[in-house]
């Protein structure tokens, strides 16, 4: 590592402290986010479309009406969520039998795609590093399988505490389940911001330092105090960017509702559609911005230019 390497690495450096000019650089780049959204839209589509189809035969199956959907009403929210509830019990062998194979076929091909992506993105970032699609594929199912694992904890939580505030008889306790429902969900989102941050980083340390994946994956957790608060803290503040960007596209769906007898339902789609489009590229857009940041980290930290010479 140069001097002015270990200079720059000694000065405090705040995860979000250079955000900001990120941000700006990678806005001025805007092939950079058409890749990172290119990529991804190349595995949602044909996905999506696929789940779609499933949805379709579940349906021909077992129709709503048949699973007690057709007699909902909005007066009672809480009598129709105990419903949907019911009518889940009927659809879940169906959704399990087509998971088994479907969950398997999505998580290698998110890999594929993502690790193919990622390496493109991070190339044209860093002309100077390999290009290792293989090992990101790895590193992305890694992350993949963490993702599940948060999101399963989170399903399980919630339905113990659906059981604890909502009787069969439709009688809930809304204070309590709504408190329990929003400190559950924030709480797994924040522990997922928390714990996923070494399979962010291992791609940087893969790329630019030729490391295979399970090496870089175990250098990611012996990377000094320092560094891994910094990644620590972006990775958190990257997670409340996409809870504020979540909560705008709401409030953009939400916008037309008090004139829709005026401007009819075209535009309520029409809103539905651009926040759903405006989500997706925003949060694609601020994924090359955190990739952008943990590569700056990885200059800072650990010598960049010196680092992959060696």
């Amino acid at each position: 590592m140069t001097t002015e390497a270990y200079r720059g690495a000694a000065q405090p450096v705040r995860g979000t402290q250079e955000l900001v000019d990120h941000v700006g650089w990678v806005f001025r780049r805007p092939l950079l986010t058409l890749v990172e959204i290119a990529w991804r839209w190349i595995f949602a589509a044909p996905f999506l479309y696929l789940c779609w189809k499933q949805m379709e035969r579940i349906g021909a199956e077992l129709p709503p009406d048949k699973a007690g959907l057709s007699h909902l009403s909005l007066s009672n929210p809480w009598l129709a969520a105990i419903r949907i509830g019911d009518s889940w019990g009927h659809y879940e062998p169906y959704v399990l039998h087509v998971l088994v194979w479907l969950a398997p076929l999505g998580i290698v091909g998110w890999s594929l795609v993502a690790g193919l992506g990622r390496a493109a993105v991070l190339k044209r970032m860093e002309p100077g590093v390999r290009f290792q699609p293989f090992t990101l594929m790895v590193l992305q199912a890694g992350w993949l399988l963490l993702l599940c694992a948060i999101y399963f904890a989170w399903y399980e939580a919630i339905q113990r505490v659906a059981a604890a505030y909502i009787s069969p008889t439709g009688n809930a306790q809304l204070v309590g389940y709504s408190i329990w429902a929003i400190f559950l969900t924030l709480g797994f989102f924040s522990l997922f911001a928390a714990i996923s941050w070494p399979f962010m980083i291992a791609p940087v340390l893969a790329l630019c330092e030729r490391r295979s994946a399970i090496s870089a994956l175990g250098e990611s957790f012996r990377l000094g105090r320092r560094f891994t608060n910094a990644l620590i803290e972006t990775n958190l503040s990257m997670g409340v960017v996409k809870l504020s960007l979540m909560v705008l596209a709401m409030v953009l769906t939400a916008a037309p509702v008090p004139f829709a007898q005026e401007v009819g339902p075209g535009a309520l789609h029409a809103a539905l559609a651009g926040s759903a489009i405006f989500y997706a590229a925003a949060n694609d857009y601020f994924q090359v911005v955190r990739l952008k940041t943990f590569v700056e980290f990885w200059r800072t930290f650990r010598g960049g230019d010196a680092a992959r010479a060696s």
